[in-house]
């Protein structure tokens, strides 16, 4: 007899609007101009939507030097420094921008501070191409970056009371709720943005594990190693007592050992998770437990961001 098991199933969870958008640019890219289609960067964070991608005619490349000239190029939802579209330009190539409207939204943000002659700080982690993207918005020096609580005490800034603040938009709610808190200590005068740079998807995925963590002995996290946003709902879920909250790419990489003997867990998914690999999660429990389905729903979410207008247009 297979032993009883409750899943939780949190809701918000997977797709974000930002990706749903990215993937659709590709499709219709391809649609539009056949095959090859270059993207600039993983077009979001998941190995198993970019395969597919791939498998329809997408080459993904990291630098802008290995497209061809004749070919177009998109860049990922995680948004581009100023030069690469400049470059693009220069070299006359067909270019599409998938950069999540709620990340240009901070590049538009981080540009208007810098006019007004603000220097900005940055919340995020180094090397994210999300950053690399956000800090490419303004000349070298315009935006100091800051990981934790700790490098709020070294940062040097030009002139501390010309400062305003922004974030990555994959972060913890709650590390950046004391990062922000620390900034504002130490530089009184700083600006922050008129409403969280975090975006609805991010925050609305770590309420769910949050509600979550307290009826289960394990969370399982689908998602990529490199998705920012995945990795922050396991620290979330290990900070709100989860005894067990581990990262999977898919239902293969369930370390069936490690849940032995548990009644219940938690299952979630990352903004560029698709729904598909939640779904084989859940068969996998089935194929092993007499297993009952909880979704657990704190908040519905109804966002929708179109495609850039020459992806609506016949080619």
């Amino acid at each position: 007899m297979k032993p009883s098991l409750t899943l939780y199933l949190a809701a918000p969870r997977g797709f974000c609007a930002g990706v749903d958008r990215a993937i659709k640019i590709v499709e219709m890219a391809i649609a539009k101009w056949g095959a090859p289609v270059y993207v600039r960067h993983e077009i979001v964070h998941n190995k198993f939507v970019v395969d597919s991608l791939r498998d329809k005619g997408a080459v993904f490349v990291e630098e802008l030097d290995e497209c061809p000239d004749d070919r177009p190029v998109i860049f990922s939802a995680h948004g581009v420094p100023k030069s690469v579209p400049a470059e693009a330009a220069r070299r006359q190539m067909v270019y599409v921008d998938a950069t999540c409207p709620l990340v240009s939204k901070v590049h538009i943000e981080a540009e208007r501070h810098s006019e007004e002659g603000l220097q900005m700080v940055m919340i995020g982690h180094a090397g994210h191409p999300e950053v690399l993207g956000t800090m490419g918005q303004l000349p070298e020096g315009e935006v100091l970056l800051v990981e934790t609580v700790e490098d709020v005490a070294t940062l040097a800034p030009r002139d501390p009371t010309r400062l305003a603040w922004i974030t990555q938009t994959t972060l913890s709610v709650d590390d950046t709720a004391g990062i922000v808190a620390a900034l504002q200590a130490r530089f009184p005068a700083i600006v922050g943005p008129a409403k969280e740079d975090i975006c609805y998807a991010t925050t609305n995925r770590q309420a769910a594990v949050k509600a979550i963590a307290g009826k289960i002995d394990a969370l399982l996290v689908i998602g990529a190693p490199n998705s920012s946003n995945s990795r922050r709902l396991v620290e979330v879920g290990a900070a709100q007592g989860c005894r067990y909250a581990q990262l999977v790419q898919r239902a293969t990489d369930i370390d069936w050992r490690a849940l032995e003997g548990i009644a219940s867990v938690g299952v979630t998914a990352g903004a560029s998770a698709p729904e598909v690999l939640v779904d084989e999660v859940i068969d996998a429990f089935r194929d092993r437990f007499d297993l009952t389905v909880e979704l657990v729903e704190t908040a519905r979410e109804d966002i929708e961001f179109k495609v850039p207008r020459v992806l609506r247009e016949p080619a």
